[in-house]
């Protein structure tokens, strides 16, 4: 029915013939259901991408690993350079300097102690310790800190920011839920019995259409018995031992 373009434009790669747009047409004006076509509704190829969110969930803990990967972390590293020249530079970079040096003095000191599973009680913790030092941390450099002393926990409460619980990025998914069906019905019967913990995110529900031919004009063709499969493989095999047979002579 198709024939090759012989230059593709964008995804179209291929052209109709005339005798096949005729014959289209006049199956389209026939409107009658048969093997090559169907009837449906606008909406029956209409679907609602859902964003569905998991919390995040971390502990904390103060470990020489952890303590390494503060350490790294560009907010940390950052202290102990300036873009100030001569004096004022030097006088930057030693207070930068100093100041890690603290942290770390605070991190070893807790080393070992226990592990958080929830964030605002570590954040807390840490905040009042880093307080008795004599240090109040700018809000990015201390998260900088808090992420590094971080790993994922299934078991760890959900973390919350401004008073809603914070999604994890990396659990982040979606799913298309057909224009004609409850997204909360769909929600309630395919995701929660597998995430319990999950949540819609309203305000990322986009609108879309996909005309998806396979799923209506595909037909099932059962594949061959076994035993006719079985029969040409040891066909084959013989062949082949009396090819190898004639080159062995």
């Amino acid at each position: 029915m198709f024939e090759k373009m012989r230059k593709s434009l964008g995804n179209k790669r291929n052209l109709i013939p005339e005798n096949a747009i005729k014959e289209i047409t006049r199956i389209f004006g026939d409107m009658s259901e048969s093997e090559v076509s169907k009837i449906f509704d606008n909406e029956d190829f209409g679907y609602q991408r859902i964003t569905v969110e998991r919390p995040l969930r971390l502990n904390f803990a103060i470990t020489p690993e952890r303590i390494e990967v503060v350490k790294a972390a560009s907010a940390f590293r950052g202290l102990g350079v300036s873009k100030k020249k001569g004096a004022a530079g030097a006088q930057e970079i030693a207070e930068g300097q100093a100041l890690q040096t603290a942290i770390l003095n605070v991190l070893v000191g807790m080393q070992g102690q226990r592990v958080w599973q929830n964030r605002d009680a570590f954040s807390n913790h840490l905040k009042k310790l880093l307080q008795k030092s004599g240090h109040k941390l700018a809000t990015p450099l201390f998260n900088a800190i808090a992420a590094g002393l971080s790993e994922r926990d299934e078991t760890a409460e959900p973390c919350v920011k401004a008073g809603a619980t914070e999604p994890d990025a990396d659990l982040r998914d979606t799913e298309n839920v057909p224009l004609k069906e409850s997204i909360h019905s769909y929600f309630d019967r395919e995701v929660l019995p597998h995430l319990p913990d999950a949540w819609i995110d309203q305000d990322k529900t986009r609108r879309g259409y996909e005309i998806p031919f396979t799923r209506h004009f595909y037909k099932f063709d059962a594949p061959r018995p076994l035993s006719e499969i079985d029969a040409d493989l040891r066909r084959l095999s013989a062949e082949i031992q009396d090819m190898l047979r004639e080159i062995a002579a």
